[in-house]
């Protein structure tokens, strides 16, 4: 029973992992930015959602909407005012890095100032969990989140092939150049996929706050699995980050069977060692021919 009860926590983890990483992979496999502040989107929108609903009390849908803006902003913002300017000077790989982590730190700070640093949650009948059978206790937002999961795949797989937006965005992972050749801004796009990667973690954002609970500190496990997902299911590959996501789940919980919780992590980089060994190119990346 007791492995019953991991997988059905590792499914629901999983899924909501799954999300985070396809946000990370779709801008970073778009853009080549690496955009190690993807956790603090994630940190930003869980914290507002916390505030307007289980402290001021405003309906969940309004919080939700808040949420979500709130975390479009902070990465088009990010996008505009950090990014653009430190590549218009040429900036490296490594200057962009430093300057999310800077940014990671900022808001990671700032929510413990605004918050605390111990652990917020909010309390819904949703966050429940009911006895389905004995020993074995399943929450609705196990269900939920998968199809949320399901639901934002779904509309990712159809925005990117069938509107002409999305096309677009696939031409400027493979060709910028042929982008601008078609008359296309590959700035605006970027903004598109920055609005889009960052709203791919609003789900996830609001179904921890629900579940497991927020800490400022949330935001550096979020990146941690978001790098880990990608270059386990192939960099670049939204279909690898999305299934490297929910193996990812399933392995930091069913590992609880064996090990202690604050082995999880270190499950994590096992997964993404044995990947590089095994599979350097991931699930689904291109095997480059030396």
């Amino acid at each position: 029973m007791l492995f019953l009860q991991l997988l059905i926590n590792g499914i629901q983890a999983g899924a909501l992992y799954a999300l985070i990483a396809v946000g990370f992979s779709l801008i970073f496999g778009t853009t080549r930015i690496f955009h190690f502040a993807h956790g603090a989107t994630f940190t930003i929108a869980a914290y507002v959602f916390y505030h307007l609903y289980a402290v001021m009390h405003l309906h969940w849908s309004v919080a939700a909407l808040a949420c979500a803006v709130a975390a479009v902003l902070f990465g088009l913002a990010l996008n505009r005012w950090v990014y653009i300017p430190i590549q218009k000077h040429e900036g490296s790989f490594f200057t962009v890095f430093v300057a999310a982590f800077g940014v990671s730190i900022l808001v990671e700070n700032l929510c413990g100032m605004v918050f605390g640093r111990s652990y917020v949650s909010v309390d819904t009948p949703l966050s429940r969990s009911v006895e389905i059978t004995h020993g074995l206790y399943v929450s609705p937002l196990s269900g939920i989140a998968i199809v949320i999961a399901l639901l934002f795949f779904g509309g990712l797989q159809a925005f990117l092939m069938r509107t002409h937006t999305g096309m677009a965005l696939r031409a400027l992972s493979d060709n910028p150049e042929l982008v601008r050749a078609y008359g296309l801004s590959p700035r605006r796009l970027s903004m598109s996929v920055f609005a889009l990667g960052s709203l791919l973690a609003v789900p996830a954002a609001i179904l921890t706050a629900m579940g497991s609970g927020l800490q400022p500190s949330l935001g550096e496990h979020v990146m941690l699995i978001s790098l880990a997902a990608s270059i386990v299911g192939g960099i670049g590959s939204l279909r690898g980050a999305a299934y490297a996501g929910l193996v990812l789940g399933l392995a930091e919980n069913l590992a609880l069977a064996y090990f202690q919780p604050q082995w999880s992590e270190a499950v994590t980089f096992i997964v993404l060692f044995l990947s590089i060994i095994v599979r350097p190119s991931g699930f689904f990346g291109r095997v480059i021919a030396s």
